[in-house]
């Protein structure tokens, strides 16, 4: 390989770069926005629920249990109704997600030690957060109910009886539960399928679209260092990008990678590898800039964000979905994000996906190279 037809190559696509308002808008400015959007606006917590109440007792207990719902850290109450009409309608109007009526009587039921129901209303739009939701005030409710039998027992003169099974809860690699600690890593993903795929996309394809293509076929330069002249700046632009992502998960959002540093610079050059790959193999098949682009968008950034297991978990896919997905590089790298992230692995037990993105590379370079041979390079 010649470096300095490599050089030459590579200082054409950057001119052609800085020249470009839109390749440098999808470079730097695209990349800052996703961090920005997913890191502030996307988040999977629930928390502060909005909940109406309805209080047909009146009476102290019901007071207090509305009270304690409303210090609850989960949910948060925004009115007091006066009848379930009321309840109903902040519900279809989405002003609330959960309402608590509690019936007449409910007080003096749980003084005659009678079983007293309690209506809870869930706005079941949201599936994910009906469904936490409904674990939430289960929790809550089961935890007023200990309180209650407590006292009960109390007032029997009872001894208090112990629960045989003692969960003791701990939280690992994600102590908080936050989205965020996993969100901010899976957009280095998109933004390198932005960079490495979409972009280089358009690259070939404006070479044969602006009727350069036969120049350079008659340039005494191989496939290989077309390749690489080509890929170079994009490469180099990714690298950039991750580097920003991770710098703003830790100012910005607090996202500190628990592992080590060089294995994901490893991990991203390789990731990178493929994504330059087959964002050329595209440029150089359809030879259009409007078609490779779309198709890029279609091969690359969708799978990227949809099955690679970045929001949509893999394993509640259907099974032809699931199959798909393996063959999504972005499922491999974003494993290796929160094992970096998340876990502090080593290579030792991250290395199958470092091998399988590199299996993924060498692929797709092969196949580029073949095109760019029978094109005349």
């Amino acid at each position: 390989m010649n470096i300095t037809n490599v050089k030459a190559i590579a200082r054409k696509e950057y001119y052609h770069l800085i020249r470009d308002f839109r390749s440098l808008y999808l470079a730097f400015f695209i990349p800052l926005l996703l961090i920005l959007m997913f890191g502030y606006a996307l988040s999977l917590d629930v928390d502060n629920v909005k909940t109406v109440v309805v209080d047909h007792d009146k009476t102290y207990l019901s007071r207090d249990l509305i009270d304690r719902l409303d210090a609850s850290t989960y949910f948060d109450v925004i009115a007091n109704l006066p009848d379930s009409a009321s309840a109903a309608e902040y519900l279809d109007k989405a002003i609330a997600n959960l309402a608590v009526i509690i019936p007449p009587g409910w007080t003096s039921d749980i003084k005659a030690d009678s079983e007293s129901a309690i209506q809870i209303l869930i706005d079941g739009t949201d599936t994910n957060f009906a469904g936490i939701s409904r674990g939430y005030i289960s929790a809550f409710i089961e935890d007023y109910n200990s309180e209650l039998m407590a006292e009960f027992i109390n007032r029997k003169g009872m001894k208090k009886i112990k629960t045989p099974v003692d969960a003791r809860i701990r939280v690992w690699f994600n102590e908080d539960m936050e989205s965020r600690n996993f969100i901010v890593p899976g957009i280095i993903a998109l933004i390198i399928m932005i960079v490495g795929v979409i972009l280089t996309s358009l690259v070939i394809a404006r070479e044969y679209e602006n009727g350069t293509m036969e120049t350079i076929r008659s340039l005494p330069i191989s496939a290989g260092e077309f390749f690489t002249g080509k890929a170079m700046p994009y490469f180099f632009i990714g690298i950039v990008d991750t580097l920003m992502a991770v710098l703003m998960g830790q100012v910005l959002f607090g996202v500190i990678m628990k592992g080590s540093f060089w294995l994901l610079v490893l991990a991203t050059v390789i990731y990178l590898w493929a994504a330059l790959s087959l964002g050329l193999l595209l440029s150089v098949t359809v030879k259009s800039q409007l078609i490779a682009n779309q198709m890029a968008i279609l091969l690359s950034y969708l799978p990227s964000l949809m099955l690679s297991d970045f929001v949509f978990p893999i394993d509640n896919m259907p099974a032809i979905l699931r199959m798909i997905s393996y063959a999504v590089p972005a499922r491999y790298f974003i494993d290796i994000l929160n094992g970096l992230y998340l876990r502090d692995l080593g290579l030792a037990y991250l290395f199958f996906d470092y091998f399988v993105l590199a299996i993924m590379g060498l692929v797709l370079t092969r196949l580029t190279f073949r095109k760019l041979r029978t094109e005349g390079l």
